[in-house]
Order: structure tokens, then sequence, then C-alpha cells
């Protein structure tokens, strides 16, 4: 009996982390196709978000992203907790759903458990991007400087809100 309640529980926790490690990306998004990942690569300051438990009350939120020798992506995202007046810092891995010139990745910061990074906007530049995460829970604007033209601003928010995303509900943290 207890053989069996372990099988059933080891496969149940396997397929749980499949299922978790397939990052989706919201209804109706489109990926960025002919995506260069080393034009990608750098510092990105963080322009808006939607808030959730890892980044709520952060400023000064950039990422920095990196290759590792095996060819995924290193995250380094960080912001300043003002309340508590300490920097705080995660790191983790992204890779490719598939080919890596579609901006669909996965992005773990805790173990096995991946959540959707979907580049879906971007300009030609590699200045300004448009992040979708898995649902209509994560949504990103990020630029490679602390500011934002307001046109890339306004296009950004129609995108993103005919998708379907509330950016009413989004937050514009500061730069020093």
């Amino acid at each position: 009996m207890k053989t069996s309640c372990l099988r059933i529980f080891l496969i149940s926790f396997s397929a749980m982390c499949i299922l978790s490690s397939c990052a989706s990306i919201p209804k109706g998004a489109t990926a960025v196709t002919g995506f260069d990942k080393t034009k990608y690569l750098g510092k990105w300051y963080e322009i808006a978000r939607l808030d959730f438990k890892y980044e709520r009350g952060l400023n000064n939120t950039t990422a920095q992203y990196s290759l590792n020798g095996d060819g995924s992506i290193r995250v380094e995202n960080s912001g300043y907790d003002y309340a508590k007046k300490v920097w705080k810092k995660a790191v983790g891995k992204a890779k490719f759903i598939k080919d890596d010139n579609v901006a669909r990745l996965k992005v773990a910061f805790f173990g096995p458990f991946y959540g959707g990074y979907n580049v879906i906007a971007i300009d030609p530049e590699y200045k300004y991007a448009l992040i979708a995460g898995n649902n209509l829970n994560y949504l990103w604007i990020l630029s490679r400087e602390n500011t934002i033209p307001e046109e890339v601003k306004e296009n950004y928010l129609f995108v993103a809100a005919n998708l379907g995303y509330d950016t009413s509900k989004l937050v514009w943290p500061e730069h020093d």
C-alpha cells in the first residue's frame, strides 16, 4: 500500500513539475520573431509593471541579462525597498521555449518552476520592450534608460489593453 501511494505521489509531483515548466503566453499575444538575443542582453530599466509579491514596494528596479555557459540567459533582477532601506536581488535562468529567434522564454528563480517571459513588442534598436508573462497578471515595460518616450509608452499601453491587460493597475517605479 505504501509503495503504491508513493508511486502515485511521485507521478503526480512529476506531472506538476512538467506542467509548471511549460511557460505559456496570454491569448492573442504573439512573441517577437526575428529576435536577436545578443542585442537584448545587458541592462534594462523597469518603467512599469503589474505588481506582484516579489517586486512589491521596490523602486529603482532593473533587469540585467547575460549569457550563461550553457546558452541559457542569466537574469538578475534588482530593486530598492525604501521602506526597509535595503536592495533586493533575485538571480534566475531563462531558456528559449523553442528557437532563440522567437522571443518566447521560460524563466525560473526557484528551482524547476518556470514562468513565461514573452517579448511581445520591441523597437528595432532594442531600446524599449513590452513583456508579457504567462497570463494577464504579469506585464512589464522596459527601457535601456530610466525613461521612455511618451509615444512608445502610449503604443505599449494600447497593445497591452487590447490583449486584455488592466493597464490602470500598472505600477510606475521611481528611478534615481
